[in-house]
């Protein structure tokens, strides 16, 4: 057998890690009314923008042109239906998540499936960046004082965020199903009273505020109705979350997702309509600097308690909204990592069914986009609604192949509804990207086939490493290969000896060597090691590495690569002993010549890298290398 082509521990990258935990603990997965907690923050959230998205949009046209704020509406939630229904069904055909990725991957084509992969990266942090600058802008709205620490106060939020979601995404829901609760109870009953009152209880919140309303057009057309609708479809971001964390709900996972994402779209849709109704009823007109949630609170509930709580649980539900991202994004990664698109780590979970890295990655990402756009909501808002469209377009498509091959009862009608759905996200995410391309969405256009790109080297790299390691090959029946166990050392101690017991106990033939440089103080220190050596006689050779530079790497490499020249055949391992210290600030006492040795040896050789952790024991307690 010939020497190891790899390092041992780059080996283990060729391969799927094992799973961390062979059993799931069920109390660290989402019930449906955890889930709605955790990863509905975003889609519940969106009622804050959407009606006004819409309304912005609609008031270019007069007050004419407001007077289709529920049409749109309706279409919009008749879209939300839609989707709700196809996400329905992608639950129950793939339960292991994924969403949008793990419907292209099995009827589009893997390069599809990688375009969507990539649209909901994008859309997950992007929502994190969004909800955080959005949820500090109301803060700052409502304290100008705040302003200038607004990026301050959003990598606080993250920060926050995360180190939450560090615990489990069910700890999470838990600390989140209180702000929802309240947020969702407290639109509804804006909407019940409002709808109990034939004139606004109040106007104060709008007064002295600047109307947005356009004086000189008078007729609406279909562009403004189609841009109006795109706009508008930013409600309904965050509706394919559940469908993509689904091996985080209990068992039955599927079923208890579902429910979840039936719940969330009757609550949005049921929200949105109310909030549209509410403004054709008080003839609402958007105002400069006051929200349309804030003037609709004022007019149902008046300027009082309630408006106030109102406007309090928006901003927390807004700011909390990013957590829908770190249920569905670590999940999607490890799903891209178990299929060789992202490095195996985010396949790993810590306690608690947690996907740290994915975590950590996501909260790092949208650190840097919060750091460069100095906490404005208005230069990332632009970005946002791209990514999620391109998702759903991808979704619904591949949903109709899905229902063309399966051909269960009702198939055709299933498929016309995705159809359906497919259009109208399409035709939005072709108006978003249209008009919102010089305003930022250039970048989300370029990121796309950027990320894909980054996708394909990532699982080149594997491919290239799983086709040298012949993985899924039967391997060669083994064969025993002469072995040589090198030792460096440097002095004699407790250390040296542990060494060369495990050396001995691991190869046939040991040698230890030691390097000399060319100076005075070396090369006494090497006639007293070779004296002591002799007087303790281990049987094992010991070979002075003679050399001009200050270096003990390099020598001892060229060493190994000349044992590999005059005898290929021989299997070599270099030992390299090292004291494990008691505490972690002990190892900055530490010289590091291991790590520096080894780097060397694995960088220029192909031996093998043992690196032997000795435990010195408290007094009085017997030692033990690991």
């Amino acid at each position: 057998m010939t020497a190891l082509s790899m390092p041992a521990d780059s080996a283990d990258t060729a391969g799927p890690p094992e799973p961390s935990r062979p059993v799931p603990d069920e109390r660290h997965r989402l019930t449906a009314v955890q889930g709605l907690a955790a990863l509905s923050l975003d889609a519940m959230a969106s009622v804050a923008y959407g009606p006004e998205a819409i309304v912005l949009v609609l008031a270019t046209a007069g007050g004419v042109g407001l007077g289709y704020t529920l049409p749109v509406t309706l279409a919009i939630a008749a879209l939300l239906a839609v989707l709700v229904a196809s996400y329905r069904q992608v639950i129950a055909a793939f339960p292991d998540g994924g969403g949008a990725y793990a419907v292209a991957r099995a009827h589009l084509g893997r390069r599809t499936s990688l375009v969507a992969a990539a649209s909901l990266v994008l859309d997950y942090v992007l929502n994190v960046a969004v909800s955080v600058t959005a949820g500090v802008a109301a803060l700052t709205s409502a304290f100008p004082a705040l302003y200038d620490d607004r990026l301050l106060l959003c990598l606080a939020v993250l920060l926050l965020v995360t180190g939450v979601n560090l615990r489990g995404i069910v700890d999470s829901a838990r600390v989140f199903i209180v702000p929802t609760a309240v947020f969702v109870g407290s639109i509804l009953t804006l909407i019940v009273v409002g709808l109990f009152r034939s004139a606004p209880a109040s106007t104060e919140a709008a007064a002295g505020h600047a109307s947005v309303v356009g004086d000189s057009a008078t007729t609406v057309g279909a562009l403004l109705l189609v841009k109006a609708f795109a706009s508008g479809c930013s409600a309904l971001t965050g509706v394919e979350a559940v469908a993509n964390a689904v091996p985080s709900f209990r068992t039955p996972a599927a079923r208890r997702a579902q429910r979840t994402e039936v719940a969330l779209g009757a609550l949005l849709g049921m929200m949105l309509i109310g909030l549209s109704v509410l403004i054709g009823r008080f003839h609402l007109q958007p105002v400069e600097g006051v929200t349309v949630l804030a003037q609709l609170a004022d007019a149902s509930l008046g300027h009082g308690w309630g408006f106030y709580l109102v406007q309090f649980a928006t901003v927390v539900l807004l700011a909390l909204a990013a957590n829908t991202s770190f249920g569905g994004l670590p999940v999607l990664m490890s799903l891209l990592a178990r299929d060789n698109y992202l490095p195996h780590l985010f396949q790993l979970k810590a306690d608690r069914e947690v996907h740290r890295h994915g975590v950590v990655a996501l909260a790092a990402v949208a650190g840097v986009l919060l750091f460069f756009s100095g906490g404005d909501t208005n230069t990332l808002v632009p970005l946002f609604a791209i990514g999620v469209f391109v998702g759903f377009t991808i979704c619904q498509t591949g949903m109709v192949i899905h229902w063309r091959t399966d051909r269960s009862a009702g198939w055709r009608l299933k498929a016309l509804l995705n159809g359906l759905g497919a259009v109208l996200t399409g035709v939005s995410a072709l108006v978003v990207s249209a008009t919102k391309f010089t305003e930022g969405a250039w970048s989300v256009l370029i990121a796309l086939p950027v990320l894909v790109v980054l996708f394909e080297c990532v699982h080149g790299a594997y491919g290239s490493l799983d086709e040298r390691m012949e993985l899924g090959r039967v391997p060669a029946a083994p064969q025993r290969s002469r072995s040589l166990v090198i030792v460096p050392v440097s002095h004699l101690s407790r250390l040296t000896r542990e060494a060369v017991n495990a050396a001995v106990s691991l190869g046939d033939e040991v040698r230890a060597v030691t390097v000399v440089h060319q100076d005075e103080d070396d090369r006494a220190a090497a006639r007293t090691l070779r004296r002591d050596w002799e007087r303790w006689n281990p049987g094992v050779e010991l070979v002075e590495l003679a050399t001009r530079r200050r270096t003990i790497g390099r020598p001892v490499s060229e060493y190994v690569s000349k044992i590999y020249r005059y005898h290929p055949g021989t299997r070599v391992t270099v030992l390299i002993a090292e004291v494990e210290p008691d505490r972690l600030w002990q190892r900055l006492l530490q010289n590091q010549r291991g790590a520096v040795l080894a780097r060397a040896v694995r960088r220029d050789t192909a031996a093998v890298i043992c690196r032997l952790r000795f435990r010195l024991a408290a007094p009085g307690r017997a030692a033990k290398a690991p």
